[in-house]
């Protein structure tokens, strides 16, 4: 199968927000966000004034969004310099291990390189998910080991 991976359009808005349901659903969550509010924050974050993120995305033969590269800048990083923060790669399970999310690695590493001052590429993922970890593995990155992620709930809808 043919994709096509480009950067996220305000028209794909729609299909985006029932990815991202997926993705929530792939983790294991049961209470899903309604769609019209999923919506509004997948508009806002990517479209809106400033946006809070980018994404790549992945759009098969027909169409249809298949997967997805979300992130954002974040500085200061080494120094006064900036980098790419890898929030969330998925692609659909049929896709799976057809080399796509190789192809959206290598993608974002060329989004990080084109962008003056942005000295690198930082994601996570979770200790307890070994078919990520042997993913990032068989594509040569080694786990930094050296951060603690913290995280608090705030009152935001």
């Amino acid at each position: 199968m043919s994709v096509t991976i480009r950067p996220a359009e305000k028209g794909d808005v729609p299909a985006v927000a029932d990815l991202i349901e997926e993705i929530e659903r792939f983790y294991g969550t049961t209470e899903i966000q309604p769609f019209d509010e999923r919506l509004a924050q997948v508009e806002d974050a990517l479209f809106g004034s400033p946006p809070l993120a980018s994404a790549l995305l992945v759009e098969d033969e027909n169409g249809d969004i298949v997967g997805l590269a979300a992130y954002s800048f974040l500085w200061p990083a080494m120094g006064a310099t900036h980098s790419l923060f890898l929030k969330e790669l998925y692609v659909r399970d049929t896709l799976r291990r057809k080399g796509i999310g190789a192809r959206l690695m290598t993608e974002l590493r060329a989004v990080a390189d084109a962008r003056p001052g942005c000295h690198r590429v930082e994601w996570m993922t979770d200790r307890s998910n070994p078919i990520a970890r042997g993913f990032y593995k068989a594509l040569g990155f080694e786990e930094f080991d050296g951060k603690i992620v913290y995280r608090v709930e705030t009152g935001g809808v």
